[in-house]
């Protein structure tokens, strides 16, 4: 029989915590990422194989969530993950403790739940309670946080949750895979939003993808996502090139002498450039949208009455998206996202029995993070290699594994949206480590800063046709050009002058100061410059 007991009160063991001393990293100088192999099956108890230990004695486990306060829907919908791998694979010394981090003194709750010298830490939840616990805890006690923050885990700390570098990767091969060559980043204005656009800016070059744009739009602001849509479509240099393009032709329409033929084609032309407000192509193939269903649906709608839809890039996103009804628009028929393998519906109809609502993600990885837990009270001496398997292990939420920084890998799949509310699936997860998934490392990432649209512009005349002999009368100037330092190519700053001998008088040095300087006193110190004695 387990044992589930919740407290929402603050505990002080004074003594347990004195002792609460770094015993050295544990997890660098005992991982073994050698032997990968076929993964475990985690969702049927492979720590009750023996395999790291077979101690029943009591099992400790303390698990922080903010079950109140302005944050408990989130907490109390991962309970109930939790509390059904506990009933399913605990055994008769499995002890779980619950200490609500939602109000109070949230280090009071962390020291609480650490001075109960738990076996594992299940959570917490959010980045600046993982580092609290972080500073608390003894450096060989493991934590199984929710934190998607690389820069809260660490040091024991690991995260559960699917971190931004796993789906920008996943999203960025599917973009060169796709023939993808540019792509501009639109992310709400938001510290995730800056780190996942910063993820992208440190990962696409290593597949040979430029990114040419970042735009950022503040979440759910109708102004701000239209504004943002208007300059990631370059819609005012695109519209002003339509203008002038109809300009030309309506000009040469009603004030030259045209044969009846080049009078067919130039009315042609003005009737299919009216169709629109705008006119060129776009410096970019790709769009990469890094927020919420909602919110990216909102930004589609603009783009599209600005002038760019499906037609004209493709549109990529994360597994944000499969928390919403995104894929019932017809405006992201054809959208490509990287999400997690679907919810097993065993789990699904547990959840929904059990709380009368849908299950969502982190109730999932809730159930998997409970379940390593369990195993890792089981592992005795050997919680090291058991957490850091490197061949890892496959849940209900797909193949994963933890690395020794406190970061994971997860294999995702990639989903085409069908506008019906349906989606396909493009390509499957893959099934083990044996072929490394990802070829960056997760560190602290940089955010990105917005970033003007780079890219030639659009010029009029490369998108109408006109008889050759006006083509001096009328011309057009570019719109919308923009370079960075990145996009120049090496040129000399000051005009280079090419000195030649000639015999011819014309062109000869006549100052009366001038004396030929002999071959002899050129110095060869330089290699950058040339220096000269008189």
């Amino acid at each position: 029989m387990y044992i589930i007991k919740t407290v929402f009160r603050f505990i002080c063991v004074a003594t347990i915590l004195a002792g609460c001393s770094t015993t050295g990293n544990r997890w660098y100088s005992e991982y073994d990422k050698s032997n990968v192999s076929a993964p475990s099956q985690l969702q049927y108890g492979t720590f009750m194989s023996g395999m790291y230990g077979t101690d029943d004695s009591a099992h400790n486990i303390a698990v922080l969530l903010p079950t109140s306060g302005e944050y408990g829907d989130i907490g109390r919908a991962i309970v109930p993950g939790i509390e059904a791998a506990i009933m399913r694979f605990g055994t008769d010394g499995t002890k779980v403790t619950f200490y609500d981090t939602g109000t109070g003194d949230v280090t009071q709750t962390i020291q609480s739940a650490v001075a109960s010298n738990p076996g594992v830490i299940i959570g917490p939840l959010f980045a600046e309670n993982a580092k609290i616990l972080r500073d608390i805890k003894p450096s060989d006690m493991p934590a199984l946080s929710f934190t998607s923050d690389i820069s809260a885990v660490g040091d024991g700390v690991f995260s559960m949750s699917l971190l931004p570098t796993n789906s920008i990767e996943s999203v960025l091969q599917e973009i060169r895979a796709r023939g993808g060559e540019r792509f501009i980043i639109i992310a709400p204005d938001s510290a995730s939003g800056h780190t996942m656009a910063g993820a992208a800016k440190s990962i696409n070059g290593m597949y040979n993808i430029r990114n040419v744009g970042v735009f950022y739009y503040s979440p759910r602001d109708t102004e701000s996502i239209k504004s943002t849509a208007m300059s990631a479509a370059m819609y005012t240099a695109r519209n002003a090139a339509n203008t002038r393009a109809k300009e030309i032709l309506s000009d040469i329409l009603t004030r030259e002498r045209l044969s009846g033929s080049e009078r067919t084609n130039m009315t042609k032309q003005l009737e299919n450039i009216n169709r629109t407000d705008t006119l060129g192509k776009l410096p970019y193939d790709s769009v990469l949208f890094l927020g919420g269903g909602d919110d990216t649906k909102s930004v589609v709608s603009f783009l599209r009455y600005y002038g760019l839809g499906t037609r004209d890039a493709q549109f990529y996103g994360t597994p944000q998206w499969g928390e919403s009804d995104i894929s019932s628009d017809m405006a992201m028929t054809g959208a490509v996202f990287a999400t997690l393998p679907d919810i097993p519906s065993e789990f699904t109809a547990m959840y929904t029995d059990a709380t009368g609502t849908d299950a969502p993600r982190m109730a999932a990885i809730g159930y998997d993070t409970a379940i390593l837990a369990m195993g890792a009270t089981h592992a005795n001496n050997n919680i090291v290699p058991y957490l850091m398997n490197p061949s890892g292990y496959i849940g209900i939420n797909g193949l994963f594994r933890l690395r020794p920084n406190g970061s994971n890998e997860r294999a995702l799949q990639m989903v085409q949206i069908n506008g019906d509310g349906t989606t396909t699936t493009l390509k499957e997860p893959v099934t083990s480590f044996m072929t490394p998934i990802y070829n960056t490392a997760t560190n602290y990432i940089t955010p990105a800063e917005p970033m003007a649209l780079v890219g030639d512009g659009v010029n009029p005349m490369d998108y109408i046709k006109i008889p050759e002999r006006f083509m001096g009368k009328y011309m057009a100037k570019t719109y919308g050009t923009n370079h960075n330092v990145s996009d120049k190519t090496t040129e000399n700053t000051l005009p280079t002058v090419t000195v030649l001998p000639t015999n011819n008088s014309e062109f000869s040095i006549t100052a009366e100061n001038y004396a030929p300087v002999p071959l002899e006193s050129v110095s060869r110190k330089y290699i950058d410059s040339v220096e000269i004695s008189n």
